[in-house]
């Protein structure tokens, strides 16, 4: 069984998602009504929505807690990419929205401007409270579990070598299952592709183009 694994892995991972989306895309037309091969695609991504948050909240809490002063200037060029991938991913958005315009048709519109600032207020209001670490796990909420992590990243500074070590443990164990759900990706995105092809046909790709 391992020797079958390591020689599935050997194989470049583009390869075998390429496998996977054309052999998708074969048996969605030929064979539409075998359903049950979607289900790996939802599998898949239900496998990585439900190890990010861990894998966020212990990378990071292991980050800090064992980051010595020799690696405040590593912490501090992320923290800056961050920013700025943050930064040039809106203005991206800002000019690809002006020169592909699209037209929505919204229920209700905010036409006054005490509306608009009550919607401004609701989202900072929900960015600001403090969420609860473990229902932020649960539901994924990004901004609390970053804001956890960091805490107590800090405040495990303080902790002793074992523990550190521990939890460096965890955030790697939890790592090694993400590279085995990513190396499954090729039967992720078979399922995914068979499902779309099976539902709406060839014509969905050069709609996509």
């Amino acid at each position: 069984m391992k020797k079958l694994w390591n020689k599935w892995t050997d194989i470049a991972l583009v390869k075998r998602i390429l496998v996977g989306l054309i052999l998708g895309a074969i048996l969605g037309i030929a064979v539409p009504g075998a359903t049950g091969i979607a289900i790996l695609g939802d599998v898949f991504v239900s496998a990585l929505k439900a190890i990010a948050p861990l894998l966020v909240f212990f990378l990071v809490i292991s980050s800090l807690c064992n980051a010595g002063k020799s690696h405040g200037d590593v912490i501090k060029t992320v923290i800056i990419l961050y920013m700025f991938s943050t930064v040039l991913a809106a203005v991206i958005a800002v000019f690809a929205s002006m020169a592909f315009p699209v037209k929505l048709t919204l229920a209700t519109a905010a036409t006054t401007d005490a509306a608009a600032l009550q919607v401004i207020v609701e989202v900072l209001n929900n960015l600001l409270l403090v969420a609860n670490p473990v229902s932020s796990l649960v539901n994924a909420n990004y901004v609390g579990i970053l804001m956890w992590a960091i805490l107590l990243g800090l405040a495990f500074r303080a902790a002793n070598n074992m523990t550190q070590n521990v939890l460096k443990d965890v955030a790697d164990g939890i790592s090694t299952v993400v590279t085995w759900i990513i190396n499954m990706a090729p039967f992720g995105i078979f399922g995914l592709v068979f499902n779309t092809v099976s539902t709406n046909g060839l014509d969905i790709f050069t709609t996509y183009g």
